[in-house]
């Protein structure tokens, strides 16, 4: 697929995808999330790609939807948002939560409505001083969606997740930091080299059991402690079995550094 709505480019084992509508603040359009999911795919199929970052163009990470692709005029018969959630957003949110990589997050700007909780959705979200999220469906009578409802409670607490989402007001990059809505909040001009630094370093480390830790903290979320004490042991015999971790062990053994494969 040639792509007019994001850059995606591998370097150093680090899949990087760019949003790339600045005009319109990296506003989701259709072809636009079906280039994202191409994307994605394509991280998750490349076995070259080991980590992935994601970020946006020009002043701000993303807006959300753009409404001018839902204009509703007197007449006209409601929308079913839902076709637009379940045949796009949802897919994108399910594939940076479930693929076998960490994926980073840079918050270059405003976050808005799904653009926000696309970011939440990744494993490690970086963002600039100058940040903002915001969740502004009930504004529109919505409810948040592409995770959003998922995604914040587990993050920051009911009390905040209804904050956030029944008054649609901003969260600075400082507050998101306090509140642990996101990793880090950096200084807007170290943004890009921090968030891709820190891509390329998980994508010199054990990938396939990142991908376990990811998977476990994941599911920890629905698993009584029982489940969870299983999951772990099923997902460490799938560890051990690993290059890497024979790697890993030999290396701390012999003093030097290991040279991990991603095997």
């Amino acid at each position: 697929m040639t792509y007019q709505f994001i850059d995606f480019e591998i370097k150093n084992n680090v899949g990087v995808l760019i949003l790339k509508r600045p005009d319109k603040l990296n506003s989701f359009t259709v072809p636009m999330l079906e280039e994202i999911l191409d994307a994605l795919d394509q991280a998750i199929n490349n076995p070259n790609i080991r980590a992935l970052m994601l970020s946006g163009s020009g002043r701000g990470f993303g807006a959300g939807q753009d409404l001018s692709e839902r204009e509703v005029r007197p007449g006209d018969p409601p929308p079913d948002l839902g076709i637009s959630l379940e045949k796009r957003y949802n897919p994108i949110v399910i594939k940076i939560r479930t693929m076998g990589i960490p994926v980073v997050c840079a918050v270059n700007g405003v976050a808005a409505g799904a653009a926000a909780n696309i970011a939440l959705a990744c494993d490690l979200v970086l963002a600039a001083r100058s940040a903002r999220f915001i969740e502004p469906f009930c504004r529109l009578g919505l409810v948040p969606d592409a995770g959003g409802t998922w995604s914040l409670p587990r993050l920051v607490g009911r009390a905040r997740a209804m904050g956030m989402a029944m008054l649609g007001g901003d969260i600075s990059a400082e507050q998101a930091e306090e509140w642990g809505l996101i990793w880090a909040c950096v200084d807007d001009e170290k943004l890009m080299d921090e968030a891709l630094g820190l891509a390329t370093r998980l994508a010199t480390q054990p990938t396939v059991g990142l991908g376990l830790i990811k998977r476990a903290i994941n599911e920890s979320h629905t698993n009584s402690l029982s489940e969870q004490l299983d999951l772990e042991r099923d997902l460490q015999r799938i560890a051990c079995k690993t290059d890497d971790y024979m790697e890993g062990v030999t290396a701390f053994l012999e003093k030097r550094k290991p040279e991990f494969t991603g095997s």
